[in-house]
């Protein structure tokens, strides 16, 4: 074979693997083994524990989804159905940050201001000259809410249109005063859907499929207000008092609306998650309207932003919302800086299964960076029954600590804690951080009493602080 002709075979062949070695995408990012296990083990007991039929989860680390799964019956008897992963749920009131990102969409459209009094839009409503756009979303507005209760009573059995909740609850006076107390409320998020359609010029859920889910990729979602049974979503379910789960039945068309009207996999929700994390979607101004506390007017802070619950949760921003329909509960929760969410989906009605589990998962993912407060824990309970013993190992603390722990200190230590005996569970509660410390504190739990034990300790690891003190 000539060489110009066996350089041109190898160059083609190179060039060929190169493009292949191109095309091949990465493998997805997934869970340790290991950690699937811990996941799946505590997923099964919280259904045991709680009695709810299955859940459905998504766990998303470093921005990616890293794992799905599903456990239980989907469908109880006579026909047991098991729950799989693309199986839609009932996202309830999850679906309020949905009708809030559209609000937020139109007024980067210059179509609306969230400080827009609603009287602009629905001007027969209670006071609707006082009222803003942004108090309905804050759950500040003052309407009454419709469905407080955790059960589905008689009326919402039947068809409804969202005017007719607005002509019933929004035309009652108020509560309270526009922007003086927090009060969660239903009924201003079906007032906000109604402004998104009067505005937008088309229905709700239609604006949310074409400026939210279609450019998300999220493809499960359906309108659950309208088509509970629509094929993919699984049957909802409730119990009474500590009874079996009863199939629930469902609410007619109309009652959940821009309160909660969504229902999707995991996964997809898992999807809008990493797009407020990447901020993909919004402008710098709408997700930071979306995520930031409001404050009443006497500056108190609510723990609520846009249809989203906000908190700092050991040391980590937490943006997080629950969400009930009949026969649903849900929760899902978003660690932003951490890049971190988790999703759990049931079919119980009234549930805390989804709390149980997804706290339980966030021990699991976070449990390499919590290492050291488990190291530190066992430290201090060391340290805490050598004191009521009348003992101290010096090397452990600073020099000003040693100064604290003076002949007096060590000898009222010792016997007002001696007397108790060993507690019976000694457990972290939180760390922080201050002056250039790491702050931990922690309960000693007796039969009859708590302690507080609460520590400073130095970059070095010694401690300059070790105190204890009565809370209960």
């Amino acid at each position: 074979m000539p060489s110009t002709l066996r350089c041109l075979i190898v160059s083609v062949s190179l060039l060929c693997a190169a493009q292949s070695a191109l095309a091949r995408k990465p493998d997805p990012p997934s869970l340790e083994p290991a950690t699937a296990r811990r996941i799946d083990a505590a997923a099964t007991a919280v259904l045991e524990q709680t009695g709810a039929p299955s859940a459905s989860i998504a766990v998303v680390k470093d921005g990616h989804v890293v794992y799905v799964q599903a456990y239980g019956n989907a469908e109880l008897g006579p026909k047991v159905l098991r729950a799989r992963p693309a199986m839609r749920y009932a996202i309830g009131s999850i679906s309020k940050q949905f009708t809030a990102s559209a609000l937020l969409l139109l007024q980067q459209q210059g179509k609306l201001s969230l400080d827009d009094k609603v009287a602009k839009y629905f001007p027969r409503l209670t006071r609707a000259r006082e009222i803003t756009i942004r108090q309905l979303l804050t759950h500040t507005s003052g309407y009454q809410d419709y469905w407080p209760q955790d059960y589905t009573f008689a009326q919402m059995r039947q068809p409804t249109q969202p005017a007719a909740i607005l002509d019933r609850w929004a035309r009652q006076p108020l509560d309270y005063e526009p922007g003086t107390r927090w009060q969660y409320s239903n009924t201003g998020y079906v007032l906000a859907g109604l402004i998104v359609e009067k505005v937008s010029g088309e229905p709700l859920y239609r604006f949310l499929e074409r400026r939210i889910f279609e450019p998300l990729g999220i493809e499960s979602v359906r309108n659950f207000d309208d088509e509970p049974l629509a094929h993919g979503t699984v049957p909802g379910y409730e119990s009474y008092a500590l009874g079996p789960p009863r199939p629930s039945g469902y609410s007619g068309p109309g009652w959940l609306f821009g309160a909660g009207g969504l229902a999707m996999t995991a996964e997809d929700l898992a999807r809008w998650d990493i797009s407020l994390m990447e901020r993909t979607l919004l402008s710098a101004s709408s997700y930071r309207a979306l995520e930031t506390e409001t404050l009443l007017n006497n500056g108190a802070g609510t723990d609520y932003a846009l249809g989203l619950d906000v908190a700092i949760d050991r040391q980590r921003r937490k943006l997080e919302h629950g969400g009930e329909v009949a026969g649903f509960t849900a929760l899902n929760v978003v660690y932003p800086d951490d890049r971190v969410a988790i999703v759990v989906l049931t079919n119980l009605m009234a549930s805390r299964a989804p709390d149980q589990l997804a706290g339980k998962i966030a021990d699991i993912v976070f449990e390499h960076v919590d290492a050291t407060d488990t190291a530190r824990t066992t430290q201090a309970k060391a340290i805490f029954e050598g004191l009521a013993a009348g003992r101290i190992d010096r090397a452990l603390f600073t020099s000003n600590a040693n100064g604290y722990f003076s002949t007096q200190a060590l000898a009222d230590f010792q016997a007002s804690l001696g007397p108790l005996g060993a507690p019976k569970e000694f457990e972290h509660v939180r760390t922080w951080q201050r002056g250039g410390m790491t702050g931990r504190s922690y309960h000693a739990v007796y039969p009859d009493r708590k302690l507080r034990v609460w520590t400073y300790e130095l970059p070095d690891g010694k401690l300059e602080q070790f105190q204890v003190q009565a809370i209960e």
